[in-house]
């Protein structure tokens, strides 16, 4: 993390963080649940081939301006707006989670945003037959459980670093969970299914083995959806977080499809 660039863009006339590390072709990535409140080895192994770009999105750790967001169109034109401001328009792009139902929308509504899209356990979709979980319904103890097949990845990412200020970090993980459910709580269902046609993107569905939030078996109603060439990786030993559990497995199958 020697090399690791911090920057700020606006969206929406508001700052939010941007981050970048390594060299090569620009990849970004929009995490999941939770947003980033600090590095994680999963971005430095992606760093090891491209140039690795990680904004945060308004309410997220890192970001601003959340509650001027009051539609779930104004969150895709922010999603849409902080890429650009980061420099990733045209380039490939990687979204998790919560930031995965954004960055479809995204993919297929601005297709010359996106060149290729990995969508790892995104929100958006909801078949009463199969409900997704709900991690904002979790208590504090059975979160990291809910969210990761080892919950000590959760825990590590959101301890809180020597010499940060604690109530600062509490407040940044409330806000993150708030800014997220103003777009997608209660059911995370944000009628996608509509639009998956749209996307057109050659696109790497990752999932893990373990998601106890959106189901594996979501992957088929995804890739049954989207328009362009569409693949699917199951991780083994990995719940909804996929890059926490599995850092190595999830970044070396995604460089993998981007080749």
């Amino acid at each position: 993390m020697s090399s690791l660039a911090v920057d700020s863009i606006l969206v929406n006339d508001k700052a939010c963080r941007v981050w970048r590390e390594g060299s090569g072709a620009p990849l970004g990535f929009l995490a999941g649940f939770g947003g980033l409140p600090q590095w994680i080895p999963f971005l430095d192994r992606l760093a090891e081939a491209r140039t690795v770009i990680v904004p945060s999105l308004p309410g997220f750790p890192g970001g601003l301006g959340h509650a001027d967001l009051d539609s779930h169109l104004d969150w895709v034109l922010a999603t849409h707006d902080a890429l650009v401001a980061a420099g990733l328009a045209g380039a490939d792009l990687v979204a998790a989670s919560v930031a995965g139902a954004l960055a479809a929308d995204v993919a297929g509504i601005f297709p010359g945003i996106v060149k290729r899209l990995v969508l790892m356990a995104p929100f958006g979709l909801y078949d009463d037959g199969e409900p997704t979980g709900d991690p904002w319904a979790q208590k504090p103890p059975d979160q990291p459980g809910a969210l990761c097949a080892k919950p000590e990845a959760w825990t590590a990412m959101t301890t809180l670093p020597e010499g940060g200020n604690a109530l600062e970090w509490q407040i940044e993980g409330v806000r993150a969970n708030e800014a997220a459910a103003r777009f997608l709580w209660p059911l995370g269902d944000t009628r996608l299914a509509k639009r998956l046609g749209r996307i057109t993107q050659p696109t790497l569905l990752l999932w893990g083995e373990g998601d106890r939030i959106i189901p594996p078996a979501y992957a088929g109603r995804f890739q049954a959806g989207i328009k362009g060439p569409t693949s699917t990786v199951t991780i083994p030993g990995a719940g909804h977080l996929a890059y926490l559990d599995q850092p190595e497995a999830a970044a070396k199958a995604i460089l993998s499809f981007l080749g």
